[in-house]
């Protein structure tokens, strides 16, 4: 998503927004030594995200998913642009809260962008980010409502307020495909649950922080380029087994969700690889190479584990584009505008 800057006559029409899912597949350096922290990489997905429908309108309203932190999030943004009105927003589609898809973030750049093209604001998504305080940790979701693809940011600058920098995007293969296990009954830690996570973990060693550096940038992102899904696979269940047995005394194991290590164990058996937690979880996530394969497994694991009714199976497709930001004008207006 480039800048968001539109002549005034769109105030006049509707603006659509549609703001897609991502994974946050791990950390990298959590040491911090070299100056940044965090670091992190992730994949956006196709069929799964944010669609809102924006108007102008003299008070700021939101229903829909999501419908109470929409508007905070519009009061937040119009005061600090100085906007002479406020947007009505009607959320039609939603991200799961709090399971590590990404839906705050994307929630929060979707309404801002939409209010940016109703009236006239030039911005992109990190000023949008920033406003709205969102990318403190991870640049993942920012650069999934910008770009798409498969994305790894440099971490964050202890002398900057700004998000982490993406510092590599590149294209996910389209034989790729994602199986997701979402677990019906929790949610991930957040807000000052996940701050005080952080601090209460122990100092991150500065070798594990060297080794998945090197696993990222010799292992992850060559085998993306010549799409080796073994090797690309091996190397993201690496960094998650790491990263994961650092977490677990947060999160209680490297699974938040023991029924969806469970199921991810069994779909590894069944031919994925890429293994890992979302972000807090408890979405667990894994890859296969083909649709029809991957529907299949989706198929078999759901009858597998029909007895689980607390477990969620789908099957999604990576996403190399980002954010869709788009007007619609009533006929109303457009027989106004032919007549004048």
């Amino acid at each position: 998503m480039e800048k968001i800057s539109h002549n005034s006559d769109s105030a006049t029409g509707y603006v659509w927004v549609e703001a897609p899912a991502r994974l946050h597949m791990g950390f990298i350096d959590l040491n911090g030594g070299l100056g940044r922290r965090f670091g992190s990489l992730g994949m956006t997905l196709e069929g799964m995200g944010i669609r809102l429908c924006a108007v102008t309108s003299r008070s700021i309203q939101a229903t829909g998913p999501g419908g109470a932190r929409a508007a905070e999030c519009a009061r937040r943004l119009a005061q600090a642009w100085r906007l002479p009105g406020g947007v009505h927003l009607d959320i039609e589609q939603g991200i799961p809260e709090h399971v590590g898809l990404g839906s705050g973030t994307q929630l929060s750049l979707a309404v801002g962008a939409a209010l940016a093209s109703l009236y006239d604001v030039g911005t992109d998504a990190r000023d949008i980010a920033c406003y709205t305080e969102r990318g403190a940790r991870s640049g993942i979701g920012i650069g999934a409502f910008q770009d798409g693809g498969f994305l790894v940011d440099g971490g964050r600058s202890p002398d900057s307020h700004a998000p982490p920098p993406l510092i590599s995007r590149m294209d996910v293969p389209a034989s790729w495909w994602v199986l997701l296990v979402l677990d019906r009954r929790g949610q991930g830690l957040h807000g000052n649950s996940e701050s005080a996570a952080f601090e209460a973990l122990p100092p991150f060693p500065d070798a594990l922080a060297a080794h998945l550096s090197r696993v990222v940038l010799m292992q992850v992102l060559p085998a993306l380029a010549e799409a080796d899904l073994d090797g690309f696979g091996a190397g993201v269940s690496e960094i998650q087994a790491r990263v994961g047995d650092y977490f677990a005394p947060a999160q209680g194991g490297c699974f938040t969700s023991p029924e969806v290590a469970d199921a991810i164990h069994w779909l590894s058996e069944e031919g994925a690889v890429g293994l890992g937690q979302s972000s807090w979880g408890p979405t667990g996530f894994c890859l296969v190479d083909g649709e029809a394969r991957a529907h299949a497994l989706i198929d078999d694991a759901r009858r597998h584990f029909s007895g689980n009714d607390s477990l969620e199976f789908l099957a999604l497709s990576a996403r190399n584009t980002g954010s869709r930001v788009w007007h619609y004008e009533s006929a109303v207006v457009r027989h106004a505008r032919s007549t004048a």
